[in-house]
């Protein structure tokens, strides 16, 4: 009996630990982070942020605002739907959360190193839309409403020029596999200097990032595209009617949507865990510094944006979606496959 209990054991164990590594991730980034966009929109307005709590630079001030939201009053509509209410939230981390499995953290560590990786994380991902309808539409707010229908057609449109981009680097590695799209940009071999990364092996690939990077900041809510709360015209968008930790898990998934996209970036265009220096700092620990690094530089910049660009109006919003990046991303792919045709 104790035998068949150990062999039962050891996978599960093997199953709980490669799910509390990306979590622990997730958590301890997100608390770090909240902190870090206070200190740069303070460090950008020409003032301080946060400076008292904990002690230095109020290190400590994410968990402060943490142990508050938990004790806050979880408030509940009267003529909420009221499972679709509580469920909203989770259903939208846990979209964020499983899409992790198949990011390639270095060469030693990956959730799962599935086939078809790329696949698996745009149709996860694609879930989040669906649980900001839900909780726009369970909250029964007009104001949460208009905030649900609005992300809705953002998230919906800001995926095509997504996908268009990911099938730029698609084309070129030749595999779903993320794992393998990395291997491919190891060494240092363009011009003898330059790491192997897909950004210099085509130049139209630097076209495809830049589309990318504006539609992952749609796709996350960030500004300028952040209309699906837009507080000054919606209240607060589908969160509205939500308080505690239930609107905290929104701004969780948030956070880790991110980060998940930023390393999805890192992953498609900048080597993901390879090193810039070739086999210089390379190895499975190097290889998750440098991967981490490439992706919180694109969350930095993503806060940088924040606090410097207005928020668009819907309908300039939607303009730059479906005439500029849609068009200019599907005619770039084309580029992109007659590039590796030819060269």
């Amino acid at each position: 009996m104790f035998e068949t209990i150990g062999n039962i054991m050891a996978p599960l164990t093997a199953i709980i630990i490669h799910a509390a590594i990306p979590l622990t991730i997730i958590l301890v980034y997100a608390l770090v982070a909240i902190w870090g966009e206070r200190k740069i929109a303070g460090f950008i307005q020409d003032r301080l942020g946060p400076m008292r709590v904990g002690g230095f630079h109020g290190w400590a001030q994410s968990i402060a605002d943490l142990l508050k939201l938990i004790q806050k009053e979880d408030i509940i509509p009267t003529d909420a739907s009221r499972f679709l209410f509580k469920f909203a939230p989770f259903m939208m981390f846990a979209a964020s959360y499983a899409a992790f499995a198949v990011i390639p953290f270095s060469s030693d560590y990956i959730g799962s190193n599935i086939n078809v990786g790329v696949f698996y994380l745009l149709a996860v991902t694609s879930i989040l839309t669906l649980s900001v309808i839900m909780a726009g539409w369970a909250s029964n707010n007009k104001w949460s409403l208009l905030g649900g229908m609005r992300s809705a057609a953002q998230m919906v449109s800001y995926e095509v020029p997504t996908i268009a981009t990911v099938l730029t680097v698609i084309v070129v590695a030749g595999s779903l596999n993320l794992m393998t799209v990395t291997e491919m940009q190891s060494g240092n071999d363009i011009l003898g200097f330059l790491p192997n990364w897909f950004i210099f092996q085509n130049p139209f690939l630097i076209i495809a990032f830049g589309i990318f990077f504006i539609s992952i900041l749609a796709e996350s809510h960030r500004v300028p595209f952040d209309l699906p709360e837009s507080e000054s015209e919606l209240v607060g968008g589908y969160q509205t009617e939500y308080s505690g930790m239930r609107w905290a898990m929104f701004m969780l998934a948030e956070y880790a949507d991110m980060l998940l996209l930023s390393l999805l970036g890192a992953t498609l265009f900048f080597g993901g865990w390879n090193s810039p220096f070739g086999e210089f700092m390379a190895g499975p620990f190097w290889g998750f510094f440098w991967f981490m690094l490439k992706g919180l530089l694109l969350v930095f910049v993503m806060m940088w944006i924040r606090w410097t660009l207005p928020r668009y109006r819907v309908d300039q919003l939607m303009h730059i979606c479906w005439s500029i990046l849609i068009p200019l991303s599907f005619v770039n792919l084309i580029l992109v496959a007659l590039w590796e045709m030819i060269f």
